[in-house]
């Protein structure tokens, strides 16, 4: 038998389904917490995976046994066991890869424990190789004093899920195991280096330089456009018409791509080609509109930018995408000179709503019937200028799609009444939309007002404050 179809075989029959009960107890195994009825509301175990991993018996809802996690462990050891080739290593990965595959939610969440807890830095080594480091200053072996201190700082851990990345599906696992793993984060702490250690390499693995851009278009296979279909997060494609008018000859649409991710989109973006900025999405989505006419093109406009992977968050691809973009389309279309969006306001209502009292909401109930002199629309349009103009949170925008495009090195150039019409639109922001403008010869001046406190804003907004 091969050792990866003994690893294979050996994690299967390690589950808590499969485990014996122990010599002269009597007891059944202990079934996992998804199948115990309300189980999915119980709070994780307090116990450290170091305190599991010395017990007898398995205690509250711990999925796996001391026994099972201390078989589990060994094999995650056997993964990044330096005397194995990496061809190995990989195989045993994906042993565990697809044991994981198949395991309860609890089960997984053992197996996150243990990957944090278990495969951090050697705490003695770290301390030697940092007091080392600080008595070297301003010797000639102060270089080779802080190698050893980066060395020191490379954790198990690191080795491990790059093992993991070398099978064939190695990355797109690792994407997932993140996604699964994100929502845990905020009430389990111990999770919070294995976050971070994915995060780190991910940054790496998707560089922009090992990205490619694509174009999608109409001719584009079907399951590339089914996947558009599926990661759209701004404006829901309602059919084959609105695709296919999203795709047209006045459009564009393109995404970055990874080899190791299989043709699955990272981020894409929606682009109509207009003679000006848009004030309003609903004309750019309307299906049967006559297509606009190139040769009087002089503004790109993106009107959607989707993430189309949640195990990737953190990892930015904005920045680079649009520059791209913008480099492809004025390749060609020499004539367009403006890069704007037509973007919304997605935390504007519910930052409203702690601001003003209940009475002064409901004069903007019915947004769209407030004439233009209305002196409520002059006071929405005030507050909406301030929430994107001024209001900063841990020195970044509140709202996130201003941190987005800010943080890329936009500004915020004009506020649209109505420019979302929508039930969608309303609920958000009253119907408000708003277009950032991409400067390419001011995004780093932009960048740079952002990082001492200023959000970089056009004289029209300025001119909205109360």
């Amino acid at each position: 038998m091969s050792p990866v179809d003994w690893i294979s075989r050996g994690v299967a029959l390690w589950r808590p389904g499969f485990e014996k009960a122990s010599a002269g107890t009597g007891r059944e195994p202990k079934p996992s917490a998804s199948a115990v009825p309300g189980a999915a509301s119980q709070p994780p175990s307090s116990r450290t995976t170091r305190e599991r991993l010395q017990a007898t018996w398995r205690k509250g809802q711990e999925a796996l046994s001391p026994r099972v996690l201390r078989r589990t462990l060994a094999e995650l050891q056997a993964v990044v066991d330096p005397k194995v080739s990496e061809v190995e290593g990989g195989r045993r990965a994906l042993a565990l890869a697809t044991w994981y595959r198949g395991a309860s939610a609890e089960e997984r969440h053992d197996a996150w424990l243990l990957m944090s807890e278990q495969f951090g830095p050697d705490p003695k080594k770290l301390q030697s190789a940092r007091e080392q480091y600080e008595a070297a200053q301003g010797t000639p072996e102060e270089g080779a004093a802080e190698i050893r201190l980066r060395r020191a700082f490379v954790s198990p851990r690191t080795r491990l899920l790059q093992r993991f990345a070398a099978f064939p599906e190695g990355m797109r696992f690792l994407v997932d195991l993140r996604a699964e793993l994100l929502p845990h984060l905020k009430g389990e702490k111990r999770l919070l280096a294995l976050d971070a250690e994915l995060e780190t390499l991910f940054s790496t693995w998707f560089d922009v330089a090992f990205l490619e851009l694509r174009r999608l278009s109409w001719d584009s296979p079907a399951s590339l456009i089914e996947k558009l279909i599926k990661y759209e997060a701004v404006h829901d494609i309602r059919s084959w018409a609105d695709l296919k008018n999203r795709l047209d000859s006045d459009r564009r649409c393109y995404g970055f791509f990874h080899p190791k991710l299989d043709g699955d989109p990272l981020i894409f973006v929606e682009v109509a080609l207009t003679d000006s900025i848009s004030d309003c999405i609903t004309p750019l989505l309307d299906e049967h509109a006559a297509a606009s006419d190139l040769k009087r093109a002089t503004t790109a406009i993106f009107y959607s930018i989707s993430n189309c992977q949640t195990g990737l968050r953190g990892v930015s691809f904005g920045d680079s995408l649009i520059k791209r973009v913008v480099e492809t389309l004025k390749e060609e279309f020499p004539k367009l000179k403006t890069f704007a969006t037509l973007s919304p306001i997605p935390g504007f209502r519910s930052w409203l709503v702690k601001q003003v009292p209940a009475d002064k909401l409901a004069s903007w109930d019915k947004p769209l019937e407030l004439g233009p002199k209305s002196p409520e629309r002059a006071e929405l349009l005030a507050w909406a200028a301030q929430y994107l103009g001024k209001e900063l949170q841990d020195g970044k925008p509140v709202d996130p799609v201003a941190r987005f495009h800010l943080g890329n090195g936009a500004r915020v150039e004009r506020l649209n009444w109505a420019g979302d019409p929508s039930t969608k639109g309303i609920k958000q922001s009253f119907g408000l939309m708003v277009n950032y403008l991409y400067d390419p010869k001011r995004l780093d001046k932009h960048r740079t007002m952002l990082s001492q406190g200023e959000i970089p804003i056009a004289g029209a907004i300025e001119d909205l404050y109360r």
